[in-house]
Protein backbone atom coordinates (compact mmCIF):
# COMPACT_ATOMS: atom_id res chain seq x y z
CA UNK A 1 0.00 0.00 0.00
CA UNK A 2 1.48 3.64 -0.85
CA UNK A 3 2.45 6.04 2.56
CA UNK A 4 3.54 8.99 2.52
CA UNK A 5 7.40 8.51 3.48
CA UNK A 6 8.49 10.28 0.21
CA UNK A 7 6.41 13.21 0.50
CA UNK A 8 7.54 13.46 4.20
CA UNK A 9 11.05 12.96 3.53
CA UNK A 10 11.47 15.45 0.89
CA UNK A 11 9.80 17.99 2.96
CA UNK A 12 7.65 21.40 1.40
CA UNK A 13 5.25 20.95 -1.03
CA UNK A 14 5.22 17.64 -3.00
CA UNK A 15 2.97 17.19 -5.82
CA UNK A 16 2.47 13.29 -6.94
CA UNK A 17 1.67 13.21 -10.39
CA UNK A 18 0.57 10.21 -12.84
CA UNK A 19 -1.15 9.66 -16.06
CA UNK A 20 -3.95 7.92 -17.46
CA UNK A 21 -4.31 7.10 -21.09
CA UNK A 22 -0.70 6.09 -22.77
CA UNK A 23 -1.76 2.82 -24.64
CA UNK A 24 -5.57 3.46 -25.99
CA UNK A 25 -5.74 4.39 -29.71
CA UNK A 26 -8.81 6.94 -29.37
CA UNK A 27 -9.05 10.08 -26.85
CA UNK A 28 -7.09 11.97 -24.78
CA UNK A 29 -4.05 11.64 -22.50
CA UNK A 30 -4.91 12.83 -18.79
CA UNK A 31 -2.54 13.80 -16.06
CA UNK A 32 -3.36 14.69 -12.56
CA UNK A 33 -1.06 16.67 -9.68
CA UNK A 34 -2.03 16.24 -6.04
CA UNK A 35 -0.12 18.18 -3.20
CA UNK A 36 -1.23 17.22 0.34
CA UNK A 37 0.18 20.18 2.59
CA UNK A 38 -0.57 18.67 5.86
CA UNK A 39 -0.25 15.41 5.09
CA UNK A 40 -3.31 12.61 4.18
CA UNK A 41 -6.27 12.69 6.31
CA UNK A 42 -5.93 8.82 7.84
CA UNK A 43 -9.43 8.25 6.08
CA UNK A 44 -8.61 9.47 3.08
CA UNK A 45 -5.40 7.33 2.92
CA UNK A 46 -7.44 4.52 3.64
CA UNK A 47 -9.46 4.60 0.19
CA UNK A 48 -6.00 5.37 -2.11
CA UNK A 49 -4.44 3.15 -4.01
CA UNK A 50 -2.73 2.70 -7.04
CA UNK A 51 -5.67 2.88 -9.88
CA UNK A 52 -4.81 -0.42 -11.57
CA UNK A 53 -5.57 -2.30 -8.08
CA UNK A 54 -9.07 -0.47 -7.64
CA UNK A 55 -12.55 -1.65 -8.96
CA UNK A 56 -14.46 1.22 -10.61
CA UNK A 57 -16.82 1.64 -7.65
CA UNK A 58 -14.09 2.24 -5.36
CA UNK A 59 -12.02 4.41 -7.47
CA UNK A 60 -15.25 6.68 -7.75
CA UNK A 61 -15.59 6.42 -4.21
CA UNK A 62 -11.64 7.66 -4.10
CA UNK A 63 -12.79 10.60 -6.72
CA UNK A 64 -15.21 11.84 -4.63
CA UNK A 65 -13.52 11.72 -1.77
CA UNK A 66 -10.20 13.82 -3.51
CA UNK A 67 -12.52 16.48 -4.33
CA UNK A 68 -14.12 17.09 -0.93
CA UNK A 69 -10.30 17.31 0.89
CA UNK A 70 -9.35 19.26 -2.02
CA UNK A 71 -12.94 21.46 -1.25
CA UNK A 72 -11.91 21.53 2.29
CA UNK A 73 -8.17 22.80 1.68
CA UNK A 74 -6.70 19.01 2.53
CA UNK A 75 -5.65 18.58 -0.93
CA UNK A 76 -4.60 20.83 -3.59
CA UNK A 77 -5.33 18.74 -6.84
CA UNK A 78 -4.75 20.13 -10.72
CA UNK A 79 -6.02 17.74 -13.50
CA UNK A 80 -5.36 18.62 -17.03
CA UNK A 81 -5.09 16.66 -20.77
CA UNK A 82 -2.94 17.21 -24.58
CA UNK A 83 -5.65 15.63 -27.16
CA UNK A 84 -5.73 13.07 -29.37
CA UNK A 85 -4.52 16.15 -31.95
CA UNK A 86 -1.68 16.83 -29.69
CA UNK A 87 -0.50 13.34 -29.42
CA UNK A 88 -0.86 12.72 -33.29
CA UNK A 89 1.45 16.06 -33.91
CA UNK A 90 4.00 15.07 -30.43
CA UNK A 91 3.95 11.58 -29.72
CA UNK A 92 2.36 9.71 -27.35
CA UNK A 93 5.41 10.35 -24.67
CA UNK A 94 5.61 14.38 -25.28
CA UNK A 95 1.56 15.02 -25.09
CA UNK A 96 1.85 12.74 -21.85
CA UNK A 97 4.52 15.17 -20.35
CA UNK A 98 2.49 18.37 -22.04
CA UNK A 99 -1.01 17.48 -19.56
CA UNK A 100 1.69 16.75 -16.59
CA UNK A 101 3.16 20.19 -16.85
CA UNK A 102 -0.91 21.46 -17.41
CA UNK A 103 -1.78 19.52 -14.55
CA UNK A 104 1.07 21.29 -12.76
CA UNK A 105 0.37 24.51 -13.53
CA UNK A 106 -3.42 24.30 -12.28
CA UNK A 107 -2.29 24.01 -8.90
CA UNK A 108 -2.01 27.31 -6.84
CA UNK A 109 1.82 27.46 -7.24
CA UNK A 110 4.62 25.49 -8.05
CA UNK A 111 5.60 22.63 -5.78
CA UNK A 112 8.87 22.18 -4.11
CA UNK A 113 9.00 18.98 -5.87
CA UNK A 114 7.53 16.43 -8.17
CA UNK A 115 7.40 12.85 -7.95
CA UNK A 116 6.60 11.17 -11.43
CA UNK A 117 5.15 7.77 -11.75
CA UNK A 118 7.64 6.41 -14.39
CA UNK A 119 11.52 6.71 -15.62
CA UNK A 120 11.17 9.89 -17.39
CA UNK A 121 11.34 13.14 -16.39
CA UNK A 122 8.64 15.51 -17.94
CA UNK A 123 9.92 19.61 -18.30
CA UNK A 124 8.46 21.15 -15.20
CA UNK A 125 8.44 24.65 -13.60
CA UNK A 126 9.87 22.71 -10.28
CA UNK A 127 12.68 19.84 -9.33
CA UNK A 128 11.40 15.97 -10.63
CA UNK A 129 12.17 12.95 -9.34
CA UNK A 130 10.92 9.91 -10.81
CA UNK A 131 9.33 7.25 -8.91
CA UNK A 132 9.30 3.87 -10.81
CA UNK A 133 5.78 1.99 -9.57
CA UNK A 134 4.94 5.44 -7.62
CA UNK A 135 1.34 4.86 -7.91
CA UNK A 136 1.83 2.14 -5.69
CA UNK A 137 4.31 3.67 -3.15
CA UNK A 138 3.51 7.29 -2.85
CA UNK A 139 -0.04 8.54 -1.57
CA UNK A 140 0.03 11.60 -3.48
CA UNK A 141 1.09 9.31 -6.91
CA UNK A 142 -2.03 7.17 -6.12
CA UNK A 143 -4.48 10.03 -5.50
CA UNK A 144 -3.05 11.78 -8.61
CA UNK A 145 -3.42 8.17 -10.60
CA UNK A 146 -7.17 8.08 -9.50
CA UNK A 147 -7.75 11.78 -10.69
CA UNK A 148 -6.40 11.08 -13.76
CA UNK A 149 -8.27 7.69 -14.77
CA UNK A 150 -11.42 8.81 -13.41
CA UNK A 151 -11.61 11.70 -15.20
CA UNK A 152 -10.42 10.35 -18.65
CA UNK A 153 -12.92 6.99 -18.14
CA UNK A 154 -16.08 9.73 -18.01
CA UNK A 155 -14.60 11.91 -20.96
CA UNK A 156 -14.67 8.81 -23.14
CA UNK A 157 -17.97 7.24 -21.73
CA UNK A 158 -18.73 11.20 -22.92
CA UNK A 159 -17.86 10.60 -26.55
CA UNK A 160 -19.61 7.05 -26.82
CA UNK A 161 -22.94 8.76 -28.04
CA UNK A 162 -21.76 11.07 -30.13
CA UNK A 163 -19.57 7.94 -32.08
CA UNK A 164 -21.18 5.02 -31.10
CA UNK A 165 -19.79 2.54 -33.99
CA UNK A 166 -17.03 2.39 -31.32
CA UNK A 167 -18.23 1.53 -28.17
CA UNK A 168 -16.20 4.17 -26.24
CA UNK A 169 -18.13 3.96 -23.03
CA UNK A 170 -16.99 0.07 -22.94
CA UNK A 171 -13.35 0.26 -23.41
CA UNK A 172 -12.48 3.71 -23.00
CA UNK A 173 -10.38 3.78 -26.52
CA UNK A 174 -8.17 0.93 -25.50
CA UNK A 175 -7.34 -1.49 -28.27
CA UNK A 176 -9.71 -4.37 -27.53
CA UNK A 177 -11.25 -6.97 -29.95
CA UNK A 178 -14.47 -5.03 -30.78
CA UNK A 179 -12.49 -1.50 -31.17
CA UNK A 180 -10.11 -2.86 -33.77
CA UNK A 181 -13.23 -4.44 -35.41
CA UNK A 182 -14.67 -0.85 -35.51
CA UNK A 183 -11.68 0.86 -36.66
CA UNK A 184 -11.92 -1.70 -39.54
CA UNK A 185 -15.35 -1.45 -40.38
CA UNK A 186 -15.68 2.18 -39.75
CA UNK A 187 -12.26 3.70 -39.86
CA UNK A 188 -11.13 6.18 -37.83
CA UNK A 189 -13.46 8.96 -36.34
CA UNK A 190 -11.69 13.14 -35.22
CA UNK A 191 -11.26 11.28 -31.64
CA UNK A 192 -8.77 8.71 -32.43
CA UNK A 193 -5.00 9.19 -32.36
CA UNK A 194 -3.35 9.69 -35.80
CA UNK A 195 0.41 7.54 -35.63
CA UNK A 196 -1.29 4.54 -33.91
CA UNK A 197 -0.47 1.75 -36.54
CA UNK A 198 -4.07 0.67 -35.85
CA UNK A 199 -5.50 3.85 -36.56
CA UNK A 200 -3.45 4.63 -39.40
CA UNK A 201 -4.03 1.64 -41.54
CA UNK A 202 -7.98 1.70 -40.82
CA UNK A 203 -7.81 5.48 -41.75
CA UNK A 204 -6.22 4.35 -45.18
CA UNK A 205 -8.67 1.50 -45.72
CA UNK A 206 -11.10 3.68 -45.72
CA UNK A 207 -9.61 5.89 -48.34
CA UNK A 208 -9.64 2.94 -50.65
Amino acid sequence: MPDFALEAAAGGRVAGVDEAGRGPLAGPVLAAAVVFPRGVPAALAGLLDDSKRLTATRREQAFAALREAAARGEAECGIAAASAAEIGRLNILHATHLAMARAIARLRRPPDLALIDGNRAPALPCPVRCVVGGDGLSLSIAAASILAKVTRDRAMARLDPRWPAYGFAGHAGYPTARHRAALAEHGACPHHRRGFGPVDRAAVAARR
